[in-house]
C-alpha cells in the first residue's frame, strides 16, 4: 500500500498528458478551421478549476473525473446560434474540414507518441543483447535446437539488434505466420539456423506471456550455486551460512545451479527449509525461513546471499544503442507505426474468438503498469506514455458512436448519402455505442478485478 500514492500518481499524468494532447489536437484543429470554441475541459463532473482566457474567450476547465476530457465547439445541434456567428459553427463546416477536427484529437497522439520515441532514440538507451536462454524441455525454442548463450542476429533474414526488438519482431510475426528462422551465433562463433514455430504463441487466447510459452528466455550464465556476500542479519547468515558454500540440495531436492537455487528460495518466502551444503569437503545440514519480500507486485524468499565470482557471467550482454536525427525520426514513425497496426489485429481476433478478452486492461492494470514503468525510469516510464498513447489513438479511431471514429464514420455515410444521417439515426447510434463503450468497460474492469485477486 505504500506504493499507491507512487503509482497513483504515475497513473494521473500519463492520463493527463494523453488526454490534453488529444482535446488539444481537437482544438488546434477547431481553430485552424475557424469553428469558435466555448469550452476545453480536462475530465468531467463537477468543476475543480475553470478561466476564460484569450480574445475568443474560450472557457478552459478542470473537473473531478479524469478519465476523459472534451472540447465544446459552437453547434446548432447543441445551443442556439447567433445569426452573425453561423460560419463558425461547426455544423455549417464542410465534411472535410468537419472530418479534420474529428480526427486530429487521434492524430494528437501519435504525433505524441512519435515525438516521445524520437527523444529516447536520439537520447540513447542501454539495451540487453538478443542472447537466448536454455529453453524449458520441449517448448518449442527447445525442439527447434536453441541453446544457451546463443546470440540471434537475424530474424527471417532481417537483423535483430536488441532483446527488446526479437520479442517484439517474434511477437509480430506469431500472429499471421506459422514458423520463423532465427539465425543464431553461439560463444564458439558458430552459426546456425533455427526453425521456430510459432503456434504455441497464441494458446489459451494469447493470454499471458506468449514468448514465454514459445521456451524464448534471456540468457542465464552457468553459474555454480557457491556462495559469495554473506549479509549480517539476513536468514542466511542466522542460519550458519558462510562463503564459499556450495548448496547441493533444498529439501531433499537436488540444486543444478545458481539460478535454480534462487528460484527455490524465492519461491519459499516465510517456509522453512532445509540446505544441504557441501563445506571445505564436509557436506552439512541447516534449517532457515527465507523472509518475505514485495518485488514488482508479488511477494517473493529471501535470504541475504550473493553469488560468488566465478567469471561465467562476465560476458557482455548490454549494448548502448542511439540513432541520429533523421535515424531516429524514422525509426520513430516505424514503430508507432507497427504497434498501431499490431492493435488493430489484437482488437480483431479478439472479435473473432482467436484472442482472450482477459487481455483487455483497465484503469487499474495501466495504474500498476504506470507505477512499474516510473520505478525502472524515465526512459521506460515516456516508453510506456508513447504506447498508451498510441492504443488511446487506435481505440478512438475504431467506428464506434460516441468515439471519434464513429464520427467519421457518420461523415463517410455522409458523402455517399449526399447528406447527413437524420437525428433519429444519430441518436439510435449514440445508444448503441455507449452501450459497446460500457460493455468494454465493464470487461476491462472484470479483468482488472480478477488479476488482483490473482495477484
Amino acid at each position: 500500500m505504500t506504493d499507491l500514492p507512487f503509482y497513483l500518481a504515475a497513473f494521473l499524468l500519463v492520463l493527463g498528458v494523453l488526454i490534453v494532447v488529444h482535446e488539444f489536437g481537437h482544438y488546434v484543429a477547431a481553430r485552424l478551421c475557424g469553428v469558435k470554441v466555448l469550452r476545453f475541459s480536462l475530465g468531467f463532473g463537477p468543476v475543480l478549476w475553470q478561466k476564460k482566457l484569450g480574445r475568443e474567450q474560450t472557457e478552459w476547465a478542470v473537473s473531478i473525473f479524469p478519465l476523459g476530457g472534451y472540447v465544446k465547439m459552437l453547434d446548432e445541434g447543441e445551443d442556439e446560434v447567433a445569426a452573425d456567428q453561423l460560419d463558425r459553427a461547426f455544423n455549417r463546416q464542410s465534411v472535410g474540414k468537419r472530418s479534420l477536427i474529428v480526427g486530429a484529437g487521434p492524430l494528437a497522439n501519435f504525433l505524441l507518441a512519435i515525438v516521445l520515441y524520437w527523444g529516447i532514440f536520439m537520447h540513447g538507451t542501454q539495451e540487453l543483447l538478443p542472447v537466448l536462454g536454455k529453453p524449458p524441455v520441449d517448448s518449442p525454442a527447445a525442439l527447434a535446437g536453441i541453446n544457451n548463450g546463443e546470440l540471434v542476429r537475424l530474424v527471417d533474414g532481417a537483423p535483430v539488434a536488441t532483446w527488446d526488438g526479437l520479442r517484439w519482431t517474434l511477437l509480430q510475426k506469431a500472429v499471421d505466420q506459422e514458423s520463423t528462422e532465427l539465425e543464431v551465433i553461439n560463444e564458439q562463433q558458430e552459426i546456425s539456423l533455427r526453425r521456430l514455430y510459432l503456434q504455441a504463441a497464441g494458446d489459451n487466447g494469447w493470454e499471458g506471456d506468449a514468448l514465454e510459452r514459445l521456451g524464448i528466455n534471456f540468457y542465464r550464465p552457468k553459474l555454480p550455486a557457491v556462495l559469495g556476500q554473506v549479509v549480517n542479519g539476513r536468514p542466511g547468515e542466522r542460519a550458519g551460512l558462510q562463503a564459499g558454500d556450495r548448496v547441493l540440495a533444498i529439501d531433499g531436492g537436488a540444486i543444478a545451479g545458481w539460478f535454480d537455487l534462487v528460484e527455490k528460495i524465492s519461491a519459499s518466502a516465510g517456509v522453512s527449509c532445509r540446505l544441504t551444503v557441501e563445506r571445505q569437503g564436509q557436506v552439512l545440514e541447516m534449517e532457515l525461513i527465507p523472509e518475505s519480500v514485495e518485488e514488482r507486485g508479488r511477494t517473493v524468499g529471501k535470504i541475504g546471499v550473493g553469488v560468488a565470482d566465478s567469471g561465467e557471467a562476465r560476458r557482455e550482454v548490454r549494448t548502448f544503442v542511439s540513432y541520429g536525427f533523421f535515424a531516429a525520426g524514422g525509426k520513430a514513425i516505424a514503430e508507432t507505426w507497427d504497434k498501431s497496426i499490431f492493435s488493430l489485429l489484437m482488437l480483431g481476433k479478439m472479435l473473432t474468438g482467436e484472442v482472450s478478452w482477459k487481455n483487455l486492461s483497465g484503469p487499474v492494470t495501466i495504474a500498476d503498469y504506470a507505477g512499474q514503468s516510473a520505478r525502472l525510469g524515465v526512459e521506460y516510464y515516456l516508453k510506456f506514455m508513447a504506447l498508451v498513447s498510441i492504443s488511446l489513438g487506435v481505440l478512438n479511431l475504431l467506428p464506434i458512436p460516441v468515439l471519434d471514429g464513429g464520427h467519421l464514420m457518420y461523415h463517410m455515410i455522409e458523402v455517399v448519402r449526399r447528406r447527413p444521417l437524420s437525428e433519429r439515426a444519430m441518436e439510435i447510434g449514440q445508444r448503441i455505442g455507449l452501450f459497446i463503450l460500457f460493455m468494454l468497460m465493464a470487461f476491462a474492469f472484470f479483468n482488472d478485478i480478477n488479476r488482483l485477486v490473482a495477484g
